[in-house]
């Protein structure tokens, strides 16, 4: 036991020169905080769920005609011709599908304009990340919730501090 902490002094005291003046303090980030109370976050959760209502609207539009067709294939059902009801079930077949081709659709533009949106978002905050890092002589700053991390100190959160300078960043400068 005495050789192998021997061995670990030694390898502590073997570390390079140039790493011990490096910074070692660490922050995190509330990732989905930031984007949900900072001002282009918002404005970016808003453009999508515009997009969204608007696929739901156009979905439920949907459904209505083919309800309605529904209900007029069964109220008169036995008055109509059988050339007829065969064309109004193809009709009622050719909405259904139609109503699911367009949800998929929908769920792949929502998602596509989700990604484009987050990286946009992503290109305008990591400047302010990286230089909140060097002003406060930060070793890393991690992603709270999605970095396998389990716990963090309220102390080394600078979630609040990310989102202050994000919002002042997307202000227009005065002229």
């Amino acid at each position: 036991m005495k050789k192998f902490l021997a061995a670990v002094a030694m390898a502590a005291l073997s570390v390079p020169a140039f790493a011990q003046g490096a910074p070692q303090r660490f922050a995190v980030i509330d990732v989905q905080r930031v984007l949900q109370t900072s001002t282009p976050g918002k404005a970016a959760y808003e453009r999508l769920k515009k997009m969204q209502d608007e696929r739901v609207a156009r979905a439920q539009k949907m459904d209505e005609d083919a309800k309605t067709l529904e209900n007029d294939i069964n109220t008169k059902k036995l008055s109509l011709s059988e050339d007829k009801l065969t064309e109004m079930q193809k009709q009622l077949s050719d909405k259904r599908i139609a109503m699911q081709r367009y949800a998929q659709d929908a769920d792949r533009e929502v998602g596509e304009a989700r990604d484009k949106e987050l990286a946009a978002l992503e290109l305008k905050i990591k400047p302010v990340i990286d230089a909140l890092g060097k002003e406060m002589g930060l070793a890393a700053i991690f992603n709270k919730f999605e970095s396998g991390l389990v716990y963090a100190s309220e102390a080394i959160d600078i979630t609040e501090t990310v989102i202050k300078r994000f919002d002042a960043a997307q202000v227009p400068a005065a002229k």
